[in-house]
């Protein structure tokens, strides 16, 4: 009795990219809403401060409690720590401080225009190709976010004073997106992820206390959520999430995915928080959904088959 020779089964890698992306969606659009609720009852910087303190502390304190070994140079410290101020202090400084009187859905809507700006300078400064594909979508996605800003304006549902706020909030995670790629640090993401929360505490903490008051804090249990869905889901996994994103998508592809954060951030600021969608608003979403298409597809898709392989 002879037997059959064994045959090998060739098992397919689960691909686990598109849940990174779709996690890192909800997590980060969710996020404009946590720090809505958040700023009712703090003043913003002094949100921040305590946010970024307290998410660094617990990055490297689990660290060093898991004897993790510190694999960053100089450099890529520094590296990181210009990185908290751009991507942590000033990007959310100034977009919390926009918060103050703008919604929460309005807030996500401006800052899905980064991968606009994105791939316009990482054309100049990292090489990446702008093909008519992707022109097409950025200008789609560009036109859906100000058809929108332009409504709310008209209509007088948010201030602009604070949308200007949200602008620099926006040129700031652009400047950090570039810099995450020209500077390129080495070493542990999540131990990076650690200095730069530390570093965006300290360059946020003079300010905090400078031009708000420990007074002005409403003690609440909807603060006390929303601080700890900011440290855990925003501060730690959202930002891990973002750079692994940038590192496996590259710039303009992982900036892409800002674009589904109006619908998102819209449908939880409904949800949560009771404000109104408009059907203009969700007609200014279709262009921005269909950029995303047109941007992302090329890269996207190669990088899903690159984690794939």
């Amino acid at each position: 009795m002879s037997l059959a020779p064994s045959v090998a089964v060739s098992r397919t890698t689960f691909n686990t990219l598109p849940l990174t992306i779709a996690l890192f969606c909800l997590l980060w659009s969710f996020a404009f809403v946590a720090g809505k609720i958040g700023v009712t009852d703090c003043p913003p910087l002094i949100l921040l401060a305590a946010r970024f303190s307290l998410a660094g502390i617990l990055i490297l304190g689990i660290s060093a409690l898991r004897s993790e070994q510190w694999d960053l140079s100089w450099r890529d410290a520094a590296v990181f720590a210009v990185l908290g101020v751009a991507n942590n202090a000033l990007y959310l400084g100034l977009g919390y401080t926009g918060l103050k009187t703008v919604s929460a859905g309005l807030g996500g809507l401006i800052v899905s225009a980064n991968p606009v700006f994105t791939a316009m300078l990482a054309a100049l400064f990292l090489g990446e190709a702008m093909t008519l594909r992707k022109v097409t979508g950025l200008l789609l996605g560009i036109a859906g976010v100000t058809f929108i800003v332009w409504h709310r304006l008209a209509v007088g549902t948010d201030d602009w004073h604070g949308i200007l706020f949200t602008l620099a909030s926006l040129a700031s995670i652009v400047v950090g997106t570039i810099l995450f790629k020209v500077l390129a640090p080495k070493g542990s993401l999540w131990i990076g992820n650690g200095v730069q929360n530390i570093a965006g505490g300290l360059a946020v903490m003079p300010f905090a206390f400078t031009l708000s008051s420990v007074s002005d804090i409403v003690p609440s249990a909807r603060l006390a959520g929303a601080f700890a869905f900011l440290v855990l889901g925003g501060s730690i996994l959202a930002y891990l999430l973002w750079f692994h994103l940038l590192k496996v998508c590259g710039a303009t592809a992982a900036s892409a995915y800002h674009f589904l954060m109006p619908p998102l951030g819209m449908l939880f600021a409904f949800l949560v928080l009771g404000e109104q969608v408009e059907f203009r608003d969700l007609l200014g979403i279709v262009p921005v959904a269909l950029g995303i298409y047109l941007v992302t597809r090329p890269a996207a898709a190669a990088s899903i088959k690159r984690s794939a392989t």
